[in-house]
C-alpha cells in the first residue's frame, strides 16, 4: 500500500503525513509548491510516476471571505483542481479520499443534517467543494466523500489560535452563539482517513469529533477554561448582531454521523478532550 497526500502542508495534509509514518505505511506529500493541482499534466505526472494505491486530496482553496472575491481561483482550486485529482486517480486505478466540508449544507433549523441533504451551499467556497465533491463522485466511483467542519490543527490559522491570541490581546471579546455545529482535531481526522484507505466502503461520510453540538461562542469559553483564560470575557452575539463578513456562514452545521457507524469505522473523540491535546500540542 503506499499512498499519495495533496495540500501536505496543510493543517490536516500533516496530520495524515504523520499518521501515515507512524503507521510506517509509505507515503509521499505534495503541496503547492510541488504540483499545481489545476494543472492536469503536474497532476498525471505524480499520480502516474508515485504510483499510489490511494489518494488523500487534502489540498484546497479554504479562505471563506477572501473567496467571494475571488470565485475564479477558488472554483479552479477546489473544483477543476479536484476533478484532475479524481481523474488522474481513477486512470491509475487509485481508491480517492476527497477532504469536503459542512459549507455544502445551507439549511437552518436544529436537526442534524444527513448525507444526501447538501444543497444551495450560501458562499462560494460550500459552492465550489459540493462541485469538487461531484465531479469526484463522477470521475473517480472508488471514492471517499468526507465532510468535516470547524478544522483546528498544528499547521496554517484556526479557531483556537485565533481564540488564544485575542485573548492575549483583549479583555473581552464578542463570539458568534446561533450557528451551531461540532469542531474537528485534525490528529483525530487522520487516522480515521487511513484507516479508510484500507478499505474499499466508498461512499460519502460525516466526521468531527464528538461530544455533541456546540456553538462558536460554547467552543471558545471552553478553549479560554482549557488555557487557564478565565480572565477573558467572552460575550456571546447573534450572527444578525456580528460585524458582517463578505461570505455568509451556515447557521446549522449538525452533521450526522451515523454512516460511520453503520460501516464499522471509529468515530473520532470527544472534542473538549482533542482541544486539551491540541493546547498541550502547540505549547
Amino acid at each position: 500500500m503506499k499512498i499519495l497526500v495533496t495540500g501536505s502542508n496543510g493543517q490536516l495534509g500533516y496530520d495524515v503525513l504523520k499518521e501515515l509514518h507512524r503507521r510506517k505505511i509509505p507515503c509521499r506529500g505534495i503541496d503547492r509548491e510541488e504540483c499545481d493541482i489545476t494543472n492536469m499534466p503536474q497532476v498525471m505526472h505524480w499520480v502516474e510516476t508515485y504510483q499510489p494505491d490511494a489518494v488523500i486530496h487534502c489540498a484546497a482553496y479554504t479562505n471563506v471571505n477572501r473567496a467571494e472575491t475571488e470565485q475564479t481561483l477558488c472554483m479552479d482550486i477546489n473544483y477543476r483542481g479536484s476533478a484532475n485529482i479524481a481523474a488522474a486517480a481513477n486512470k491509475t486505478g487509485a481508491k480517492l479520499i476527497y477532504i469536503s466540508t459542512d459549507y455544502v449544507f445551507g439549511a437552518s433549523g436544529e436537526q442534524p443534517l444527513g448525507i444526501y441533504e447538501a444543497k444551495n451551499p450560501l458562499n462560494t467556497y460550500g459552492e465550489t467543494k459540493l462541485s469538487g465533491e461531484n465531479s469526484t463522485r463522477i470521475l473517480c466511483p472508488r471514492s471517499f466523500i468526507v465532510r468535516t467542519s470547524w478544522v483546528f490543527g498544528i499547521n496554517g490559522s484556526n479557531f483556537v489560535k485565533t481564540m488564544l491570541r485575542l485573548g492575549r490581546e483583549k479583555e473581552e471579546i464578542s463570539v458568534v452563539s446561533d450557528q451551531i455545529g461540532s469542531p474537528t482535531y485534525t490528529a483525530d481526522l487522520a487516522p480515521l482517513l487511513c484507516d479508510m484507505a484500507m478499505t474499499e466502503r466508498f461512499g460519502t461520510y460525516h466526521a468531527t469529533n464528538e461530544g455533541g453540538y456546540i456553538s462558536w461562542y460554547d467552543f471558545a469559553c471552553e478553549i479560554f477554561r482549557q488555557a487557564g483564560m478565565d480572565e477573558v470575557k467572552v460575550t456571546p452575539v447573534p450572527t444578525s448582531g456580528y460585524p458582517a463578513s463578505k461570505a455568509k456562514r451556515p447557521m446549522n452545521s449538525r452533521i450526522s454521523k451515523e454512516k460511520l457507524t453503520e460501516n464499522g469505522f471509529e468515530r473520532l473523540p470527544d472534542w473538549k478532550d482533542a482541544v486539551g491535546r491540541y493546547l498541550k500540542e502547540i505549547t
